[in-house]
């Protein structure tokens, strides 16, 4: 009886461990995106509203936010501009989790985005929200290059494929 009791407690502690170890890489991110009009060909124009505990964190912030909106959420339609979904599904982004975690912790995400606003916040876009500071930022992302990097990674789907 000792045996199968020791056992079991052993069992336990390995399928812990190897949950642990095989555990997902996430992050959690917080923002809004309002789209801002129409960019120069292949770009997107969005004002993103990232929280950080500072102004100078949450400028920083808004560039992998931008890039994680147009990837994940995509934009909502208005000022001059149309709905753009997501480039990335959700069964393509639970399929390749790890290349993401790697491609926003190795900062490969600023090739595709650019401050439009030169890192100026307007005093209508910054609010002290609690403990964080909640700052809107205007951000390009450069779509059509992100679509074409993701489709040689072969993380998407090229554009206009059947299969």
């Amino acid at each position: 009886m000792k045996k199968i009791v020791t056992l079991c407690i052993l069992f336990t502690m390995i399928a812990c461990v190897a949950a642990i170890a095989g555990g997902k890489k996430t992050k959690e991110y917080r923002y809004e995106i309002v789209p801002m009009g129409v960019g120069s060909q292949g770009t997107t124009l969005i004002k993103v509203y990232s929280y950080a505990k500072s102004e100078k964190a949450a400028v920083e912030l808004a560039k992998e936010n931008a890039v994680h909106g147009v990837m994940f959420k995509g934009v909502v339609g208005g000022n001059g501009s149309s709905a753009q979904p997501p480039l990335v599904k959700p069964e393509e982004k639970e399929m390749h989790q790890d290349f993401f975690y790697d491609f926003f912790e190795n900062g490969t995400y600023l090739q595709y985005v650019s401050l439009s606003s030169d890192g100026i916040v307007s005093s209508n876009d910054r609010l002290k929200v609690g403990n964080l500071y909640k700052i809107g930022i205007i951000v390009s992302v450069n779509k059509a290059e992100l679509r074409k990097y993701l489709e040689n990674e072969g993380v998407i789907k090229k554009f206009g494929s059947i299969f």
